[in-house]
């Protein structure tokens, strides 16, 4: 139950009806014991700046920034970490932008990486991929090319469209997911042709969400937790 004492945290983005991360979120504030609730907020790109310092007007702990904001969100922000963001932590009055999408490659290994997306999502996963990244997009570079690449990311809300058909022996991420728990096309052709590491758009989300719960928070994030609320949406 939401009183005077419950923390807020919002999901800002355009549109936001089909997250899963409230459940997520919500799941993980319940497992912790903590009185914090997440709410989406659905924001229009002209209104992205007054529903900022709406937030810390309103005493929000923080929120999460998806499609198509986290470019933007980053300018706006008092501090960011990059030029894309999908975190935010308020402080003081301050709004302090970070990446946690980062967490979702961190450890994978790879000498040649194809990556699908020219947006926000693709920015924030940029830094930390490892090897030679090649980037396609319908605005620069396509169709993509993954013939020569280790690790192969889909950074786009594509799911129902193979863009790129995966080997046995190069490692996929797809940052898309279906909230009725069906694989997308590229993680259904990854499982087809046998890749070992296979990292999917709920698996993703849980790896930013908890990095997330923890920097908002201060408190381990419940993985499990999450994960089982993710998947069991």
């Amino acid at each position: 139950m939401i009183d005077r004492g419950t923390r807020l945290v919002g999901l800002i983005g355009d549109p936001v009806s089909g997250s899963l991360s409230p459940r997520m979120q919500n799941a993980a504030f319940a497992a912790r014991g903590l009185d914090w609730a997440y709410v989406p907020l659905p924001v229009a790109a002209e209104r992205l700046e007054e529903a900022l310092r709406g937030l810390v007007a309103l005493g929000f702990a923080g929120a999460n920034v998806t499609a198509p904001h986290k470019e933007a969100a980053a300018r706006l922000c008092d501090e960011a970490e990059g030029d894309a963001v999908n975190t935010l932590v308020i402080r003081d009055g301050r709004i302090v932008g970070s990446n946690t999408d980062r967490e979702i490659v961190a450890g994978l290994g790879a000498a040649r990486v194809c990556l699908i997306g020219a947006g926000g999502a693709a920015r924030a996963l940029l830094g930390a991929l490892p090897g030679d990244v090649r980037v396609f997009s319908r605005r620069g570079e396509w169709p993509p090319n993954a013939s020569d690449c280790d690790l192969i990311v889909n950074a786009t809300p594509v799911r129902d469209e193979l863009l790129v058909e995966p080997r046995a022996d190069q490692a996929v991420v797809d940052l898309a997911y279906y909230a009725d728990g069906s694989d997308t096309a590229l993680v259904r052709a990854a499982h087809a042709a046998g890749c070992k590491t296979i990292i999917d758009g709920y698996e993703a989300l849980v790896r930013q969400g908890a990095a997330s719960f923890e920097r908002w928070t201060g408190v381990p994030a419940p993985v499990d937790v999450m994960r089982a609320a993710v998947r069991s949406a």
